[in-house]
């Protein structure tokens, strides 16, 4: 029989319709009590991940580190995947406007919104992809404005040994608590650095823990307080911080989702398929929270999906404890 090739994985979640099970989702999560002790794990949390999305705090709060002047519905943007909805738009052109550039000086693709009514409007007025409605432009955005803070170079700012990708290194690494093992180029074209998944937790707890007057709790205020700036109407993850107060939630892609508390308690969820329906992680990440004793009552219809047959409810995606 062939050896498993991602021992790190386990059932996490399963696809149940109408009481047989379909599917079964794989993965690993690992929660960090209030002491940032390991208090809840399923598969091998210590092998490494790519965050994808889930690292835009630890770049937000780098660029604060150097200087970027950001705060408020702007700063909330550099650390989300927004939705390319005018106000996202706004949001970027305006700090992008603060430093004297514009959306040429991007270096993130173009893209199309990922907000369906922006979309279809967009399309109905002949409008085009542009960098501007590219989910990760207010981080792109942000590392602009840190590089013109410092004098850095704008033009190469996406190379790895750019002074602001070493500071972005850095400070994932005093985060985290460990080296980052692996640096790749994520879908945006920016770094994007592989810790483990433990990593990952601790730093989100760190930055929920840190002093009211750091970078790092600056960015995760912005996104408390912004959550439609952080996602976008309609997204999980501005759902989540908006009906548990003090939660921040941060999607990333190829199946990846950190959650943290205020008072510490922090999961970090990985689905080996990607989770492309994006069903799985949510739940998954509500469930460890639960076992951390966090109250998600009030997102409980989130902790279930629903399987569809013949337009009507007929099973559920729902977590594996």
């Amino acid at each position: 029989m062939r050896e498993n090739p991602l021992p790190e994985y386990v059932p996490v979640a399963e696809v149940v319709r109408g009481g047989f099970r379909e599917g079964v989702h794989y993965g690993a999560v690992v929660g960090l009590t209030a002491s940032g002790d390991v208090g809840y794990s399923r598969g091998r949390v210590d092998t490494p991940v790519l965050p994808r999305s889930a690292a835009k705090p630890f770049q937000a709060a780098a660029t604060l580190r150097a200087g970027a002047g950001l705060a408020d519905r702007e700063l909330a943007v550099a650390a989300g995947s927004h939705s390319g909805q005018g106000v996202h738009v706004a949001a970027v052109e305006k700090t992008l406007a603060d430093i004297g550039l514009t959306a040429e000086a991007l270096g993130c693709p173009a893209a199309w919104p990922m907000d369906t009514r922006s979309y279809r409007a967009l399309l109905r007025a002949g409008g085009s992809a542009s960098k501007l409605q590219m989910n990760c432009s207010g981080k792109h955005a942000a590392m602009l404005t840190a590089c013109v803070a410092r004098g850095w170079s704008v033009e190469d700012y996406l190379n790895p040994d750019h002074p602001l990708q070493l500071l972005v290194r850095e400070t994932v690494e005093e985060l985290c608590g460990e080296p980052v093992t692996h640096t790749v180029t994520d879908g945006c074209g920016a770094p994007q650095m592989a810790v483990s998944l433990t990593g990952l937790a601790r730093g989100l707890r760190a930055m929920a823990r840190a002093p009211e007057d750091s970078p790092e709790a600056a960015v995760l205020r912005a996104m408390r307080e912004f959550p439609e700036y952080a996602a976008g109407e309609g997204r999980s993850d501005t759902q989540i911080m908006r009906d548990l107060p003090g939660v921040v939630s941060k999607i990333g892609a190829e199946g990846v989702l950190v959650l943290v508390a205020t008072s510490g308690e922090t999961i970090a969820v990985k689905i080996s398929d990607g989770d492309p329906q994006s069903r799985a992680r949510t739940l998954v990440g509500l469930s460890g929270l639960r076992a951390l004793g966090i109250d998600v009552a009030p997102v409980s219809g989130m902790l279930n999906v629903d399987v569809m047959g013949g337009g009507e409810p007929v099973g559920s995606v729902r977590p594996i404890d």
